[in-house]
């Protein structure tokens, strides 16, 4: 068989990251028709509460995968299956800590629980239960993670993805069957516990039978200076990432602070939205991290930069278009899905689509920060727009209420994120001025603002039945700024490699389905 080249492997894991997304997305939700027909809303509550205790637990991950994945990109690409088993065992060794530490910090917590659930919730089962079951499922993930993130370094996410895809088929329709049989909440929960375990153990047996290298029990160790220099960066990228935390994660605190949890609850509409169509676009560049970290590793400076401005072009366009319909269009869906009661000011579809687009923006500049290992390049900046956030939400949050926090969020990126991390991809990646981006950056924005002016234009004269506005107005901004972004840049060099692209990513899927 013939080796898979870069684009074979992208075009592979955009596949089948879409259509896993697809398929859980769609199961998912008849999954959970099923569970509201049965258990009680309590169920749900307690098992988001229990879900965020232990996520902040798995803080004690952060950084350690993204490194050791970095520091395999180079002995993947050549071949060096020594280099890959002495990586793959200190990794392993890494998570091996990482899932005794949260089983002893989840254990520490399981007398404080009375106090998290300062009510005890309305259900049959002890919810200590509830929560050792959970724990066990994030601590066992720990013991095979390491070896799907060599996957993951190999342009290869897409065998985890398809035996994932599979499992949780198979998992929804044995849970969707158990609620109805059993109507037993701890019966569901071991369901997912086993399916878990199964997608975990598949996986692991994949990568050793695509690197038997990894098999072997005394490998090389790690030299003084790699491990010093691992640790360095997962220093780093943890520092990134609390920031980012942060950022993330204050914004509904303050809201319910000063505008009541009702305010809370109504925008959670809308950021549903956007946070759903984040996650879809997100799969597309995540799947091209493997195959930019494997091309840094092999080419010079002039090749690298060719291929970001490609990504950014592209980074541009599906973003902005996504950011247009949020704008203009999510009022429509929330009327059309929840009621006209629901909707909000304009302002604030507004102030989200600035906020997504500004976060997705960064997507092709974080995926060359990452693949290049500029970890430590800028960590603390993550920290200062934390810190710059939190501050302007207080004060502009007590002056405008939700538009104001929202708004003090892309500020806090606009004057941090926004400019170090393009200036730390080009000064220390390519080694090159940042200028030419940043006059790219401002001509995108221009561009975005006038189309995005054109569309709510548009659309504002639209004036018939809520469903048949909806329909329009996507109708609109889709045409538009496709037709506009087409007349733009379809003579430029990176069009014509993203067109390339398509026209072989079509040719490619196409094979795949005459198979």
């Amino acid at each position: 068989m013939a080796n898979k080249t870069r684009s074979d492997y992208t075009m592979l894991n955009i596949v089948s990251g879409l259509g896993g997304y697809m398929v859980t997305f769609v199961l998912g939700i008849v999954c959970r028709m099923a569970f509201t027909r049965v258990f009680s809303a309590e169920y749900l509550g307690i098992n988001g509460l229990f879900g965020n205790v232990l996520g902040m637990l798995s803080l004690a991950e952060l950084g350690i995968g993204s490194a050791i994945v970095y520091a395999l990109y180079a002995p993947l690409a050549k071949n060096d299956n020594g280099k890959i088993a002495t990586l793959v065992r200190f990794y392993g060794k890494c998570y091996r800590v990482i899932a005794i530490v949260v089983l002893v910090l989840g254990l520490a917590l399981i007398p404080f629980l009375k106090f998290i659930v300062k009510e005890p919730p309305d259900i049959k089962e002890s919810y200590y239960l509830i929560y050792l079951i959970m724990l066990f499922n994030s601590v066992s993930g720990y013991f095979f993670a390491y070896r799907s993130s060599l996957l993951v370094a190999a342009q290869k996410n897409y065998l985890v993805t398809l035996v994932s895809n599979i499992v949780i088929i198979v998992q929804n329709a044995v849970q969707i069957a158990a609620i109805f049989l059993f109507e037993n909440y701890i019966v569901y929960m071991l369901i997912a516990s086993v399916c878990g375990m199964t997608t975990n153990i598949i996986a692991s047996e994949i990568a050793k039978k695509q690197y038997p290298c990894i098999k072997e029990k005394h490998p090389a160790p790690l030299e003084k200076e790699e491990k010093r220099s691992l640790i360095r960066n997962v220093r780093a990228l943890t520092i990134n990432k609390v920031g980012g935390l942060l950022v993330n994660s204050t914004d509904n605190i303050i809201t319910t602070f000063f505008d009541g949890l009702a305010t809370t609850g109504l925008a959670s509409n809308y950021t549903l939205l956007s946070n759903s169509i984040n996650s879809l676009l997100r799969i597309v560049f995540n799947s091209l991290n493997a195959s930019v970290g494997n091309h840094n590793a092999l080419e010079d400076n002039e090749h690298k930069y060719s291929l970001f401005k490609s990504i950014n072009l592209a980074n541009f366009w599906i973003f902005g278009w996504a950011a247009i319909g949020i704008f203009v269009v999510s009022g429509d869906v929330v009327s059309v899905m929840f009621g006209a009661e629901y909707v909000m000011d304009f302002k604030i579809p507004l102030v989200i689509a600035i906020n997504f687009y500004m976060v997705g923006m960064q997507n092709a500049v974080w995926t060359y920060y990452n693949t290049q290992g500029l970890f430590r390049r800028g960590r603390y900046v993550s920290l200062i727009t934390a810190v710059i956030n939190i501050a302007l939400s207080i004060l502009l949050g007590k002056a405008w209420g939700l538009f104001g926090i929202l708004l003090a969020t892309a500020i806090s990126r606009l004057v941090t994120n926004t400019w170090y991390s393009p200036y730390a991809v080009f000064r220390y990646g390519f080694g090159m001025s940042v200028k030419p981006y940043f006059i790219k950056y401002v001509f995108y924005a221009v561009v975005l603002t006038v189309t995005g002016g054109t569309c709510w234009f548009a659309c504002s004269l639209v004036n018939f039945i809520p469903i048949v506005n909806m329909i329009i107005k996507v109708v609109i901004c889709s045409i538009i700024p496709n037709f506009v972004f087409f007349l733009l840049f379809f003579r430029t060099k990176e069009f014509g490699v993203l067109k390339s692209f398509v026209i072989r990513a079509l040719g490619k899927v196409k094979k795949l389905i005459r198979r």
